[in-house]
């Protein structure tokens, strides 16, 4: 059938043809006109139309005979058409996340390099600050001179810094360097009523001898962070845990509980200052006793705010 089609199809245009060139040729030499064009283009413009009448029929034809081509143009190429749409519609997404996954590859090759720089420059030997190393602390109260102690702040953080990194300098220079908004920003804040720490930190590895320390701020509300006499953490120890090992690893997790409580209070401190040979006295304590459970309290023995010393001791009570 689709070969009678075709041979039909072939037949037909070869007729059409003809005719239409010969109806070109006459309307030519009876110089008829359409649309006031020159008979000339008159005969191209009935050509084309010939042309596209000889398509025309055979799209027809085609349509009529082919249950195929009908199936092919009416319902494939449709179907196709809203495939490819909303194929494109789901690469959109695929697309936000290509670019993130690159953005997020970029960042951590710059990371890579930086750290390599950083290692580099580590194992030369001449790194005196670290990036993020905190390089400065001071207190400072809202008052109506608050820039003028701000002021001092820093020129007390340029000679520290400077002695560091560069010791050989005598004259006093300002080797700071900071962002205009950090310096309104740290102004607006302690400008308003309360107490405040700041912590002025490196943002780059510092090589010795460098005329200058890039720092930001980081400003902390100086706040009461254990009170005297306070029981900050506590363990009860039972029988299984009365070795000289087992109560040193007791005392260990106690102290890392510690730190960690005061760290979420906010405390800047790393260390914790113990008093009294509690390690012995919790020996001889459980030796005299030979209680089953005793409780063993982590007490702070001062007053200490954000950036103040944290000192305790530990105490042990039998149950």
């Amino acid at each position: 059938m689709a070969w009678i089609l075709i041979v039909f199809l072939i037949l037909l245009g070869g007729l059409i043809a003809p005719f239409g060139d010969i109806l070109g040729t006459k309307i030519g030499k009876a110089r008829f006109s359409i649309l006031k064009l020159r008979p000339k283009k008159t005969a191209t413009i009935v050509t084309i139309i010939t042309g596209g009448f000889i398509s025309a029929i055979s799209i027809g034809l085609l349509i009529l005979v082919s249950e195929e081509f009908r199936q092919r143009l009416f319902v494939d190429i449709p179907f196709l058409q809203k495939t490819l749409d909303e194929s494109k519609k789901a690469l959109v997404p695929l697309k936000e996340e290509r670019k993130k996954l690159e953005d997020k590859i970029n960042n951590k090759e710059k990371e890579l390099n930086k750290l390599k720089s950083d290692v580099k420059e580590f194992r030369r030997g001449n790194v005196v600050l670290k990036r993020g190393q905190t390089l400065f602390i001071a207190e400072v109260t809202s008052n109506p001179n608050i820039k003028l102690d701000l002021g001092n702040i820093y020129k007390r953080a340029d000679i520290y810094v400077q002695q560091i990194v560069i010791p050989s300098k005598k004259e006093v220079k300002n080797i700071l360097l900071w962002r205009p908004s950090d310096i309104s920003e740290i102004e607006g804040i302690t400008s308003k009523a309360g107490n405040w720490i700041i912590l002025i930190k490196s943002a780059t590895n510092v090589l010795k001898g460098d005329n200058f320390v890039f720092v930001y701020p980081e400003l902390l509300q100086n706040k009461i962070i254990l009170k005297k006499g306070e029981v900050v953490t506590s363990k009860i120890l039972e029988k299984k845990d009365f070795d000289y090992k087992n109560i040193n690893s007791s005392i260990n997790k106690l102290m890392r509980k510690t730190r960690d409580k005061i760290k979420l209070r906010g405390s800047i401190v790393k260390e914790i200052t113990t008093r009294g040979d509690f390690v012995n006295k919790i020996r001889d304590s459980i030796k005299i006793t030979q209680n089953n459970k005793y409780r063993l309290d982590v007490i702070s023995l001062r007053d200490s705010k954000t950036a103040d010393p944290i000192i305790v001791e530990l105490n042990i009570t039998k149950l």
